[in-house]
């Protein structure tokens, strides 16, 4: 009976002390900066067409050098081979655009003991290693309205044409960062991160095949809006280059960090 009223009296205490805890080790912020693409349309330039980017990041902080990490961004992308130096893309004359919505968990490594509002411990370099969800939708341009690419299968997909199906707008992505991070006072840290994401699709940009579905099958199985997408070539080729097949998308997520400390210092920090 003395157990049970101890057990009574005492866990609400030490529940509150474990959520404090947790608290104390846990931090909310958000990134603000750019997104970009590297595939079929742009498969040198690192930084081509970079578009606004954000979101949320959730740290756990384990120990002094390990997090557990949640974030949720949201971006965009785009290429066109008009952009192009090299006239055979310019040639292909292909563009979309699409965007990015990411949802992630891992780990973030840190070189140097961190913790925000620590007098010794007030600034590191990271790593960062995580596995996502995100959701693309390749569009383009035609005759002044955008056009949603995945349904009409620009390379056969959903015909007898070919054994490929339509590709998912639902993908996974290995996000793969390093970046930095300085206390900020007793709540807060800044920093900047760089994160690059590989991906288990060959259809961010719609671009897959090596080339062309024959246009007067794909006419007839998959429509004319789907054939005339899929060659758009400028000298009206049947028989060029449309992509890379042994290869895969990538997208990239980076910008400033600011991130704020949930609850108050953990005492018994892990150094």
């Amino acid at each position: 009976m003395q157990k049970i009223i101890f057990l009574l009296l005492f866990l609400p205490l030490y529940l509150v002390a474990q959520q404090q805890n947790h608290r104390s080790r846990s931090e909310l912020g958000l990134l603000l900066g750019g997104s970009n693409y590297l595939g079929d349309l742009n498969s040198i330039n690192p930084f081509y067409k970079i578009q606004p980017a954000g979101g949320l990041i959730y740290r756990y902080n384990a120990h002094s050098r390990l997090a557990w990490r949640g974030s949720i961004f949201y971006g965009s992308i785009k290429a066109a081979d008009s952009d192009s130096k090299m006239e055979i893309l310019k040639n292909r004359n292909l563009s979309f655009e699409s965007d990015i919505y990411e949802l992630a968990g891992g780990l973030e490594f840190s070189y140097l003991p961190f913790q925000i509002g620590h007098d010794k411990y007030r600034g590191t370099a990271y790593l960062l290693a995580q596995i996502a969800i995100f959701r693309m939708n390749p569009k383009t341009y035609y005759n002044g309205e955008m056009i949603e690419l995945q349904p009409l299968g620009t390379e056969g997909q959903g015909s007898s044409l070919t054994t490929k199906t339509n590709y998912s707008l639902t993908q996974l992505s290995i996000p793969l960062g390093v970046g930095f991070k300085l206390s900020l006072g007793k709540k807060a840290s800044i920093g900047f991160e760089y994160g690059i994401r590989k991906t288990f699709t060959d259809y961010i940009d719609d671009v897959g095949s090596n080339s062309y579905i024959d246009a007067d099958l794909l006419v007839a199985e998959n429509g004319p809006l789907a054939a005339t997408l899929s060659n758009r070539s400028i000298n009206n080729s049947r028989f060029g280059k449309r992509g890379t097949a042994v290869t895969k998308d990538w997208y990239s997520f980076f910008g400033a960090t600011c991130s704020f400390r949930l609850g108050k210092p953990n005492k018994c920090f892990n150094h």
